[in-house]
């Protein structure tokens, strides 16, 4: 997308009333307009399509499969960090977190009994190889979470637990080859490899506490609730939990499955309606402070910086002007529909008014805008119409009246906006020009005053 080239409409009708004279050209060629270079303020304009994003939004789900047991929230609801939108009945969480907690105790007190002629190396790796298909399981999981901030967490807890587990197998492995040398006791050795089991008892009591705990749903933030969310949700570590010494085959588990959770409305939040785990509950969007996204072609987007001052239009309020500023420009390219690419453009929205003065409405995340990106101005230079400009190869040439006859003048162009150019080189101020009609005009035509 070529730069739109732009200049304020009172300094148009200024530039416009100073410069132009009409006079009529001779040699049949019709009717052409003269002006004089003059000085005025240029702004080179590059406009792009946007799209108004809130300062954060929240899709909160189900971390488990149930119903509804109570909705705290309406549509629209404004709410505050903390606060409790909604509540989840989940008998099969309730049942995983006791399964747990049972396998843990069962662990820390030394539960776990040694059959006769039980080879301890074989038990060992068998809780070796248990440990890592969970382990595995459970990143193959948090690698399909969306949100990459949340990936990461969920990713650095199962890396911390895996350390520890290392950690206590090791210790465990040790205490086998004792056992193997005549070193050590059944009992020491043993009591190693109930520690390393632990490791996992206890990640198991974690991960389903923090899935309990998840079904109350409360605000992350402050902000405007909506009932229902879209779709795209993913799970907790349920395959985790599954991996563990005495959860293989928790019927609690398979009731926390289900990634990629469905989109629901409105209409389908309700008490005692059923949900499965990642179905979207509500949705928190905080309006607090709004930002547009643009989209803004790669021929135009290296004249693009931080700072950069916008005006904004938006469909949804005719009329209106708004200002807003440029805070971010992306580098990650995304394709475009008619081909080339787009890289997004970040700016924070400030306020607008109405074509009468008055305040214009704030607008609401998902409307779409026009953005022109004002990425050069200049004040008193020299200027001339954009139609006093001719192409001719690579140079730019104007029509300068000498003597009464049209003389061919290569120029230099700086800032160039919609009604207007800036001059930088080959003209003088207040030099008469040809300003319409100078695609016509030959070199050495006459032109009557």
């Amino acid at each position: 997308m070529a730069p739109r080239r732009y200049l304020p409409p009172v300094l148009v009708g200024l530039l416009l009333a100073a410069q132009l004279s009409a006079c009529t050209g001779g040699g049949g060629h019709g009717t052409v307009r003269l002006g004089r270079v003059e000085r005025a303020d240029v702004s080179e304009v590059v406009e792009a399509p946007a799209t108004v994003s809130a300062r954060a939004t929240a899709v909160l789900r189900a971390p488990a499969q149930g119903t509804i047991r109570r909705v705290y929230v309406g549509d629209g609801d404004r709410v505050r960090e903390g606060e409790v939108l909604a509540k989840i009945a989940s008998p099969g969480a309730e049942e995983q977190l006791a399964e747990a907690r049972e396998a843990d105790r069962s662990a820390s007190g030394g539960g776990t009994s040694v059959p006769a002629g039980l080879d301890l190396s074989a038990f060992q790796r068998r809780t070796d190889a248990t440990a890592r298909d969970g382990f595995a399981s459970a990143r193959k999981t948090a690698l399909r979470i969306a949100d990459l901030k949340q990936r990461a967490l969920v990713l650095a807890g199962i890396a911390q637990a895996e350390a520890r587990y290392r950690t206590a197998a090791d210790a465990a492995r040790a205490a086998v080859a004792r056992l193997d040398a005549g070193l050590g006791s059944v009992g020491a050795t043993l009591s190693s490899i109930t520690a390393a089991q632990r490791v996992q008892t206890r990640a198991a009591v974690r991960a389903a506490e923090r899935t309990v705990a998840a079904l109350t749903i409360k605000a992350p933030f402050d902000g405007v609730a909506g009932l229902g969310g879209p779709a795209g949700g993913t799970r907790d570590l349920g395959d985790l939990i599954g991996g563990l010494p005495g959860q293989a085959g928790s019927q609690g588990t398979a009731g926390l499955g289900g990634l990629g959770g469905a989109g629901t409305d409105a209409s389908s939040i309700a008490t005692g309606a059923p949900v499965s785990s990642g179905d979207a509950v509500v949705t928190v969007t905080d309006v607090s402070k709004l930002s547009l996204v643009a989209d803004v072609d790669e021929t135009d987007v290296l004249q693009v910086t931080e700072g950069v001052q916008a005006g904004v239009e938006f469909d949804a309020v005719p009329g209106g002007a708004y200002a807003a500023e440029v805070t971010g420009v992306g580098a990650t390219p995304k394709e475009a529909s008619g081909g080339g690419v787009t890289y997004r453009v970040t700016l924070a929205l400030g306020r607008g008014t109405l074509p009468g003065g008055g305040t214009a409405p704030r607008p609401k995340p998902g409307m779409s805008a026009v953005v022109d990106l004002r990425v050069r101005e200049v004040r008193g230079v020299l200027s001339v119409p954009s139609a006093a400009i001719v192409s001719s190869g690579r140079d730019s040439v104007v029509w300068v009246v000498s003597g009464g006859r049209a003389q061919r003048r290569v120029v230099g162009l700086g800032a160039q906006g919609d009604a207007s150019v800036q001059v930088t080189r080959g003209l003088r101020e207040g030099e008469r020009i040809v300003v319409r009609g100078a695609d016509s005009v030959e070199q050495g035509q006459e032109l009557n005053p």
